[in-house]
């Protein structure tokens, strides 16, 4: 599957309009979702890439994850407060998303993937 890289514009279409719905969050996907703000600098990003995709493939078809990169897409990462990366956002269908900060293990990102979005 592979995470697919975002946009401001996508992630406004596919993910979240947070321009026209400030104050609610208002999930638009179809499946849960994780998203990795990162840079292309970071050591600790590039360390989180292949992990990434290794549990994108594990959960292909019940997850959705992305990639947004924090330099090209600062607006994007602005608006999500992110001071530090890698940051991960995790996304439940309903609810409200969670963010969890730094490297994390693959068996770390595999059990909040199932406890956060699949649960």
């Amino acid at each position: 599957m592979a995470t697919k890289h975002l946009t401001k514009a996508e992630f406004l279409e596919k993910v979240a309009n947070f321009e026209t719905s400030p104050d609610k969050w208002a999930f638009l996907g179809d499946k849960p979702a994780v998203i990795d703000f990162y840079a292309e600098w970071c050591g600790p990003c590039k360390s989180l890439s292949p992990i990434m995709e290794e549990v994108s493939d594990e959960f292909e078809g019940k997850v959705d994850f992305y990639k947004v990169d924090t330099e090209a897409e600062q607006e994007l990462a602005a608006a999500f407060n992110i001071r530090s990366i890698p940051s991960i956002l995790f996304i439940p269908k309903e609810g409200d998303p969670q963010m969890a900060q730094g490297l994390m293990p693959k068996s770390s990102l595999k059990e909040a993937v199932n406890t956060v979005l699949l649960k």
